[in-house]
């Protein structure tokens, strides 16, 4: 009986595990901060970079961009709003300048230059509420997380050419209500601004965002209290965290191991149920995804999130190496002479299918990132180790991060200079070859043994020698 415990209290453990690796989960993670007709904002790019990572080590198919234009950025929501059809979990993580029109909040792509209300509602900027319905919709649970309650520097310009009629443009983000199934929060209340915080690290909204909502076990409400604890008091009460919660049930994005309760009645040892991803890990991987950037803001993005980090010393050092120039030559060099438009091409699989490349060419893309510090197996499949790999190869030289290839970053990869193998040191000489020893026991003190004769010498010994030829004597 007690066997036949245990055995069902495992297979429950490992039917709860299957059901938690087949949830689909999804997010759309952008950060636009390059403005051309503002100021622009440091931190929104890094903001997202933190937050992609953050999301993917618990799980999350990211659809993840920075510094969009508006019709980039509408490529964005397409492929986010596909994915997310009937997903156990959508997440909308939105940082940069967003406005409020009359009530109705909008996000801008770094193209937007906003004059009116008219710009605003034709389509320079993006309706949030027309975005998540149509992009959100049919998830199960959607979490909507807006770090884009920044001061709104459009407004001045759109009040002035507004002259004929009242246009009410708000500071910071108007309140916004959840659906069923919904958690919206905001960077600070409605009408207020939110702090970008120093120039290169995370805002104080994300940084508490990515210190709470993956830690294991931690429901998605409960998260939320700590991230508003935390932005409260890095602040000095001078921003506050506003949402609206319209959630039914228990959300975890990093569930802790489930208490096999038949397990522990039976008086044996609960045992973890699901395999979740660790502190340490979410902070390797965030560190494996800035630890060959050349960009100081990326770096201190790591610091920032991780002040007392394993990779603390060796991000300082880096970025000390940056601000002194002593950056290695070739990374330096690897953007020279790269078509620009492989720095803005994103790939796809499609993309990456008309290069044509066969098994032999991915062995040969494997080798040549393993030989530039991305190591990867050399199997010839591009498989999710590989298309990690590609990513933080993508994300060192600048390169659209997606982990498909486009044909110009081909072209870049395969004009990159690759290590010279390593050589022999300076005086090690070649060894020479062992000379034959003499015939003989010679070292052991005896006598040579005699040469025995070759095979032709015997012949001749033994064959009777032929009489000499007598002259001819033909007249």
């Amino acid at each position: 009986m007690r066997f036949l415990t245990i055995t069902l209290s495992l297979l429950c453990m490992a039917l709860t595990a299957q059901a938690a690796k087949a949830d689909r989960r999804v997010a759309f993670v952008v950060g636009n901060g390059a403005y051309k007709s503002v100021m622009p904002l440091p931190n929104p790019p890094v903001d997202a970079k933190a937050m992609a990572a953050t999301l993917r080590n618990v799980g999350f198919d990211v659809v993840e961009g920075t510094n969009l234009t508006r019709d980039k950025m509408t490529e964005k929501l397409l492929d986010f709003g596909r994915k997310a059809q009937g997903a156990d979990i959508a997440v909308f993580y939105y940082a940069g300048h967003g406005i409020a029109i009359s009530g109705t909040n909008y996000l801008l792509p770094v193209d937007a230059d906003l004059k009116s209300e008219m710009d605003v509602k034709l389509g320079a900027a993006i309706n949030i509420d027309v975005t998540l319905d149509q992009t959100m919709g049919d998830a199960k649970v959607k979490l909507v997380f807006l770090d884009a309650c920044r001061d709104n520097p459009f407004a001045a310009k759109i009040k002035s050419n507004s002259p004929t009629r009242s246009v009410s443009v708000q500071t910071g983000l108007a309140e916004m209500k959840s659906g069923e199934g919904t958690l919206i929060a905001f960077a600070t209340g409605p009408g207020q601004t939110a702090l970008d915080g120093d120039a290169g690290a995370n805002s104080p909204f994300t940084r508490a965002l990515i210190s709470h909502i993956a830690q294991p076990g931690v429901e998605i409400q409960q998260a939320m209290t700590a991230v508003r604890a935390q932005v409260n008091e890095e602040t000095n009460k001078g921003q506050l965290p506003w949402g609206h919660t319209n959630l039914i049930g228990a959300v975890y994005l990093n569930p802790s191991a489930a208490p096999a309760a038949t397990a522990a009645t039976a008086g044996t040892t609960p045992a973890a149920a699901t395999a979740s991803p660790t502190a340490a890990e979410a902070e390797l991987e965030f560190w494996r995804s800035v630890k060959d950037s050349n960009k100081p803001e990326e770096l201190n993005a790591y610091l920032s999130t991780y002040p007392n980090g394993q990779f603390k010393s060796l991000a300082m050092a880096r970025i000390a190496s940056i601000e002194s120039g002593a950056v290695n030559t070739a990374t330096r060099n690897v953007g020279k002479g790269v078509d620009p438009a492989t720095f803005t091409e994103e790939g796809t699989q499609v993309s990456e299918d008309q290069i044509g490349l066969d098994k032999t060419k991915r062995r040969d893309v494997q080798r040549r990132l393993t030989g530039l510090g991305f190591d990867t197996k050399m199997t010839g499949v591009f498989d999710d180790e590989t298309r990690g790999v590609m990513k933080r190869w993508q994300a060192a030289r600048g390169y659209p991060s997606t982990g498909f290839l486009t044909k110009l970053q081909h072209k870049a990869l395969l004009a990159e200079p690759q290590p010279a193998p390593a050589t022999a040191a300076v005086g090690d000489e070649a060894k020479p070859r062992r000379a034959k020893p003499p015939a003989g026991n010679v070292a052991a003190g005896g006598p040579p043994r005699r040469a025995r004769p070759s095979t032709a010498a015997r012949r001749r010994r033994t064959t009777p020698a032929m009489p000499p030829a007598q002259p001819s004597s033909a007249a």
